[in-house]
């Protein structure tokens, strides 16, 4: 079993940055890729951004690219989300995750292929 925990998220204002950390823990963990997904009251959680496990391969959403950047730290398990130049839209619940790949430099963009997920980190982007 896998536990996922994110940290990081909180109230900034427009055109503020804010990074969010996700930690693994539990079984070896290695060969999974991560994912970072959000959801918005009202609406359907969305992927944000994915990385493989070796880190070479990165997705981002049209909605972020160019402001916001992921990063594996293979060593300590942990996944981040460097989120910059923030906007009153990209306020959601935020939610890592992580799913076992057959090969080092692969990812997913689909939520239902995801195995484990964190319990999310609230970002809230003030106008």
């Amino acid at each position: 079993q896998v536990q996922l925990g994110e940290s990081g998220g909180g109230l900034v204002q427009a055109g503020g940055s804010l990074r969010l950390s996700c930690a693994a823990s539990g079984r070896t963990f290695s060969n999974y890729a991560m994912g970072w997904f959000r959801q918005a009251p009202g609406k359907e959680r969305e992927i944000v951004a994915a990385i493989s496990w070796n880190g070479y391969n990165t997705y981002y959403a049209d909605s972020v690219k160019g402001r916001f950047t992921i990063s594996i730290y293979n060593a300590k398990n942990t996944v981040f989300l460097q989120m910059n130049s923030l906007k009153p839209e990209d306020t959601a619940v935020y939610y890592c995750a992580a799913v076992r790949q057959l090969y080092s430099y692969s990812y997913s963009t689909d939520s239902r292929e995801y195995d484990y997920w964190g319990q999310g980190t609230q970002v809230t982007v003030s106008s």
